[in-house]
């Protein structure tokens, strides 16, 4: 694929024969960002996984990036108001079920508690393809509607493995300190690691790189990190 001027001149900056340290590829992300509007920081890790294997879970990040998002809650009773308590955005039970099955989608992440999945996973059609169906592995479907809401306050995220085993994940954004995209790297690395397959055998992380929205990748020394 053939990169415009600005791309290659950025990618000069990068010596793709040396593996660089969190806060040095940090660094190195934020000279390399040539776009005139803040390009979000992501982190690449390609992992050795079988077919049948899968990595997906979720990671607090330390430092924050991301405006608050809207968290729409599935509960009723005590939990609806405990919700409403914790600050979600949208709470609500068979009301808020037919609101989003007519096209309503004003929110970026869907809280449920258990006792709601049976009817919340009527919409399984139209949540799933965004990405936004409440899930245990993800702990958005709980009874402890609390805690959920301040950790996803907090900046917890989702991170997946891809059919290729890759991780894609946006971690922070350029304007940030190097420390802080370094340290929140480490936290997505550290939990990725410890979600390795039980039955994954040989080397898991196979490399690491950090790159900006329209700017190249930069190639991290991940085993120093392990």
């Amino acid at each position: 694929m053939k990169r415009g001027k600005k791309y290659q001149e950025a990618a000069k900056k990068v010596d793709k024969t040396k593996l660089y340290s969190l806060q040095d590829a940090a660094q190195l992300v934020k000279d390399c960002a040539y776009a005139k509007f803040n390009e979000t920081v992501e982190i690449s890790v390609f992992l050795s996984l079988k077919k049948s294997q899968t990595v997906r879970d979720t990671v607090v990040l330390p430092n924050q990036f991301q405006a608050q998002k809207k968290i729409l809650v599935f509960a009723k009773g005590d939990k609806a108001q405990e919700a409403l308590d914790a600050g979600a955005a949208y709470v609500g039970d068979t009301d808020l079920i037919e609101k989003v099955r007519s096209g309503w989608m004003d929110f970026d992440v869907a809280v449920a508690t258990p006792d709601m999945m049976k009817d919340v996973g009527r919409l399984g059609p139209i949540l799933g393809r965004r990405g936004l169906m409440p899930n245990p592995k993800t702990h958005t479907v709980t009874f402890d509607i609390k805690e959920a809401l301040a950790e996803l306050n907090k900046g917890r995220v989702e991170f997946r493995a891809d059919k290729t085993g890759v991780v894609h994940l946006a971690i922070g954004k350029v304007n940030m300190d190097a420390a802080a995209i370094a340290e929140n790297a480490k936290v997505t690395i550290d939990e990725i690691i410890r979600k390795k397959p039980v039955d994954a055998k040989g080397d898991f992380v196979l490399s690491v790189a950090l790159s900006s929205t329209m700017g190249p990748g930069v190639p991290v020394d991940f085993k120093s990190i392990q």
